[in-house]
């Protein structure tokens, strides 16, 4: 295996307390010291130390730079890099913003570009405008929220990424899209395509079933879970070079401009 082939990536699969900053750092720490072999990659779900609250004046508008120390510190602790989304409050606005926290403490924002206007989240946060794209250990890396899976043209893989990667709060009714959508994104984008999702019952009564999983670039399933869990596995860059040799239907693809 050459340098930079593979990523030992963890998911964090689990409840959120609600509107809890410092009771959910505490409990996500307890979970990653549960991590006791060496990995390249932590994700943690969406809005992973709140819920999915519509109440973001509820929370102190200092949460957001705690939480982003705190996820340097565990970056540093674990010397790997850390993934996740939190509420975050700047210039007076509200983001649902996902933080990319590399092993040094330093880090790559992305702002939800999909508000779920079914939960009035557009009316509450302000939505982002530009994809990020994160290299890192020679993969390049795709990092998006929740509502965004189900927008193909804002996940295609138009700058040649590698993993696509998911962090949500999906409900158990629609768990089957999620599931699907997965799967899909995958197989059309020729890349590892990873989801992790919360499990567990918010404060308003929304369930919340997990289905984190990981597909490879030909959408086969390389870990599924419906219980409170980390999943640990591995994505080869060989493999995508591999497939994509003998397979080289991102050749085809159509050209847009996304405005």
């Amino acid at each position: 295996m050459s340098k930079n082939d593979n990523l030992q990536i963890a998911l964090v699969q689990s409840p959120i307390k609600w509107e809890d900053p410092q009771g959910n750092r505490l409990f996500f720490k307890e979970k990653i010291d549960q991590i006791k072999e060496a990995v390249d990659l932590i994700v943690l779900p969406e809005m992973f130390t709140t819920g999915f609250t519509m109440s973001p004046e509820h929370i102190n508008e200092k949460e957001g730079e705690y939480t982003l120390h705190w996820m340097q510190q565990v970056a540093q602790q674990k010397n790997c890099a850390v993934v996740g989304s939190i509420v975050f409050k700047e210039n007076d606005l509200y983001y649902n913003r996902l933080f990319f926290v590399f092993p040094n403490g330093q880090y790559n924002v992305y702002d939800k570009r999909h508000t779920f206007t079914l939960a009035g989240e557009d009316k509450k946060y302000t939505k982002g405008s530009k994809k990020l794209i994160v290299e890192f250990k020679g993969f390049k890396i795709c990092p998006l929220i929740c509502y965004d899976l189900r927008f193909p043209v804002w996940s295609r893989n138009t700058e040649n990424v590698d993993i696509l990667l998911y962090v949500a709060n999906w409900p158990t009714p629609r768990i089957n899209a999620w599931d699907a959508l997965l799967k899909a994104r995958a197989i059309e984008n020729m890349v590892y395509c990873i989801g992790v999702n919360r499990i567990g019952v918010d404060a308003l009564g929304h369930s919340y079933s997990g289905h984190t999983s990981a597909y490879d670039v030909l959408g086969t399933s390389l870990v599924h879970s419906a219980k409170e869990e980390i999943l640990i596995f591995e994505v080869l860059k060989s493999h995508i070079i591999k497939v994509r040799t003998k397979l080289n239907f991102l050749e085809d693809k159509d050209q847009f401009i996304i405005s």
